[in-house]
């Protein structure tokens, strides 16, 4: 799977998820740090990249539409997190990406919990 690290997210993280088997590529790789979210939104739905974040402003599923991206993934960490945290909630979220897709989805990440927000179009498909 294709992934874009918001500018929270260093090499040691991106290292994670490619050890893990996926593309992952960084807002600063592209340039785009300090862009609008909207901005942000846009890029990774064009280039089909799921978002991984920090940025709790992506939770607004009217503003960020879930069915529009390849995935949106924000990890809610508690104020002044450690790495070691931060790379265990990563692995979290890579150990549940196993058994279910994020396409089309909020996943809400949070220590030792993930809550998952499917858009209405989706729910009334099945």
């Amino acid at each position: 799977m294709k992934f874009k690290l918001d500018e929270n997210f260093g090499t040691r993280t991106q290292q994670i998820f490619k050890k893990a088997g996926h593309t992952a590529k960084t807002v600063r790789d592209q340039g785009l740090q300090g862009c609008t979210d909207r901005k942000i939104f846009q890029t990774v739905c064009s280039e089909e990249y799921c978002l991984v974040t920090l940025d709790l402003d992506f939770s607004d599923v009217t503003r960020f539409p879930p069915a529009e991206a390849s995935g949106l993934v924000i990890l809610r960490v508690p104020r002044n997190p450690s790495l070691a945290l931060l790379e265990q909630m990563i692995r979290q979220f890579l150990k549940a990406l196993q058994e279910m897709s994020v396409a089309k989805k909020l996943w809400i990440v949070e220590v030792n919990r993930i809550r998952i927000h499917q858009s209405e179009e989706l729910e009334d498909e099945s």
